[in-house]
């Protein structure tokens, strides 16, 4: 796990106004490049909304050039160690157990959350996206899961929500060859609800914010915990597997590999071991 970060330094910032909380990616320098720490934030950061009586919807966005660019590189065994393979990937599961739950807080909030994607959309970038009940993106944004290209399993459930939202056979073709969606490709697949200029993305997103902020919120809370029970029913059992295959999978040769192949902007060569 990384040093925990001091809260003015966090990467998630967060303000409420009118009845709307905004959750902001701010850490553009590194086009909003997700850390352990980050999993920390946004669980903290859901807590905080959750129980606050005043926010009735949520929108997040992001600053800088891109919403998320994915994990921030480094080889994964610089994050997780153990003294035998069994036990590092022991620590992996247990680490991806904990990363579960902070999304879980974030995708679960009561209060529904719009999401406002532009530039790069990549990796946990998207995953966080797919996280969200509604997702707004400008004509700039590009998606992928480009896990597969350097050797990591997806596991975060964005392949699970993926196929969810679009189908099994989408979501493996966009996972298993790491190919990226342009804006409207996304739009015809149901990946995001509306695409609009880059300039109309913040407004466009607060509008859909304030129609639901204006509706009952008992009603608005009700109605999206019924869709979720529906839409995510074996979820969380598709999850727990997740973790468990990716364990594995983490203390493969072919991981490092990979990672030091898109560090050195070669082609890898993988062995499948």
């Amino acid at each position: 796990m990384e040093p925990v970060a001091d809260e003015a330094d966090w990467m998630l910032r967060l303000s409420v106004e009118e009845g709307i909380a905004t959750l902001t990616l701010d850490r553009p320098e590194k086009l909003n490049a997700w850390t352990y720490d980050s999993s920390r934030q946004l669980g903290k950061r859901a807590d905080e909304i959750r129980f606050n009586d005043d926010v009735r919807v949520v929108v997040l966005r992001a600053e800088g050039r891109a919403f998320c660019a994915g994990i921030d590189l480094g080889l994964p065994e610089d994050r997780i160690v153990g003294r035998s393979h069994a036990e590092k990937a022991r620590n992996f599961y247990e680490n991806l157990r904990w990363v579960h739950e902070r999304f879980a807080a974030f995708a679960n909030l009561p209060q529904p959350v719009v999401a406002a994607v532009h530039g790069y959309c990549l990796g946990f970038g998207f995953e966080l996206a797919l996280m969200a009940d509604i997702r707004i993106a400008a004509d700039d944004a590009v998606f992928g899961l480009p896990e597969a290209q350097v050797g990591a399993s997806i596991d975060a459930g964005g392949d699970l929500r993926l196929a969810r939202d679009i189908g099994a056979g989408w979501a493996k073709l966009l996972a298993l060859t790491g190919r990226r969606l342009d804006a409207r490709a996304a739009e015809r697949l149901g990946v995001v609800q509306q695409v609009v200029p880059r300039e109309q993305l913040d407004a466009t997103a607060m509008q859909i914010a304030r129609e639901i902020r204006d509706n009952a919120p008992l009603a608005v809370q009700s109605i999206k915990r019924t869709i979720n029970e529906f839409a995510d029913r074996g979820l969380a059992d598709a999850l727990r597997f997740e973790a468990l295959s990716a364990s594995t999978q983490f203390i493969s040769d072919d991981l490092p590999k990979g990672y030091a192949a898109k560090a050195a902007r070669t082609a890898p060569e993988f062995e499948g071991m």
